[in-house]
């Protein structure tokens, strides 16, 4: 689990939850098998979402104050595979193309299984059969959620609030994005085609990573001067540190000016877009700052290095 899913949609669950919400986190097992994650071997995917599970529970979303509930459950209903079909009766093809992780626009669906194409549809049902009033997931989920909300229209059923967080990108930066077309919005499209995957180590930072780690990947992280757009360290800092904290202390030499203390993201982004703060100053000082942050989870994982380690080799089994 990296810092996108754990510190901006986790985030956003625990706050869902300190309101009222009676929350439920859809192990999608039977989804991450029709996309062939982990080489579509359901073992393997089983043991990804009971890692899933620590790395909430070390965010506090522990089964006490959520709901666990795998899509192997859900498929099992009676009336679940009957709910899927009448929301593609209710779905034009191209509509659901337009829904697959690659948009239609850029995909011969020549290239993609049958299975592929009963995604869309599954994922509307998920909602349904929920019976959710709000639908929450990253960014690049908003094309399936906005079917739901058309289909339900048409199946007179409650329409899902949907509620998108933003995404982290790649430490890699701009040369990271992966091919493809994800949205019409040419602002969307980078966001989604740039945004941090656990599946590339380096460009990641994982919510158990040690220090050394941090600082490492940080170090190696693409940073330019003076720009905050698109700066994948300027997003850790506003979206991770700042959410977690009200000042971020940078270290610098007395010759630079000395340690700074910023209070807030607006003031680091004036600060930083005047070349004032320096990217290996900032980079120090996020890094230190997500150490400090990411202690609790890190304990939380010891004596679970077994769980961990497996990850890791599967991860790269299959990268």
């Amino acid at each position: 689990m990296h810092l996108g899913t754990g510190f901006l949609c986790g985030a956003k669950i625990a706050d869902m939850v300190e309101a009222g919400f009676d929350f439920t986190i859809f192990l999608a097992d039977w989804h991450a098998w029709i996309n062939n994650k982990l080489g579509g071997v359901m073992e393997n995917i089983r043991l990804c979402g009971a890692y899933l599970k620590e790395g909430f529970a070390a965010l506090g979303l522990t089964p006490s104050r959520v709901r666990f509930l795998w899509a192997s459950e859900l498929v099992a209903r009676e009336r679940y595979w009957e709910n899927v079909l009448r929301v593609a009766k209710k779905a034009t093809l191209s509509r659901v193309i337009r829904c697959l992780p690659i948009m239609g626009r850029a995909l011969n669906p020549a290239d993609v299984d049958a299975a592929s194409l009963i995604y869309p549809s599954m994922q509307v049902a998920d909602i349904f059969e929920l019976g959710v009033d709000c639908a929450c997931a990253g960014l690049d989920q908003r094309k399936a959620h906005m079917l739901a909300r058309d289909v339900a229209e048409k199946l007179h059923l409650k329409k899902p609030v949907c509620l998108h967080t933003h995404l982290l990108p790649s430490l890699a930066g701009p040369s990271s994005r992966m091919g493809g077309v994800y949205d019409e919005d040419e602002a969307l499209n980078l966001q989604i085609s740039s945004k941090m995957s656990k599946s590339i180590p380096r460009s990641c930072i994982y919510i158990h990573d040690s220090p050394e780690d941090i600082r490492a990947k940080l170090m190696e992280a693409y940073c330019p001067p003076k720009q905050a757009a698109g700066n994948p360290v300027m997003e850790i800092a506003r979206y991770v540190v700042f959410a977690k904290q009200k000042v971020l202390r940078l270290e610098r030499k007395e010759k630079f000016g000395g340690p700074v203390d910023v209070e807030g993201y607006p003031q680091l982004e004036a600060l930083y877009a005047a070349g004032k703060i320096h990217p290996l100053d900032l980079k120090n000082g996020v890094a230190e700052a997500l150490i400090k942050i990411l202690e609790p989870v890190r304990r939380h994982f010891k004596g679970k290095e077994d769980l961990l380690q497996r990850m890791v080799e599967l991860e790269k089994a299959f990268r």
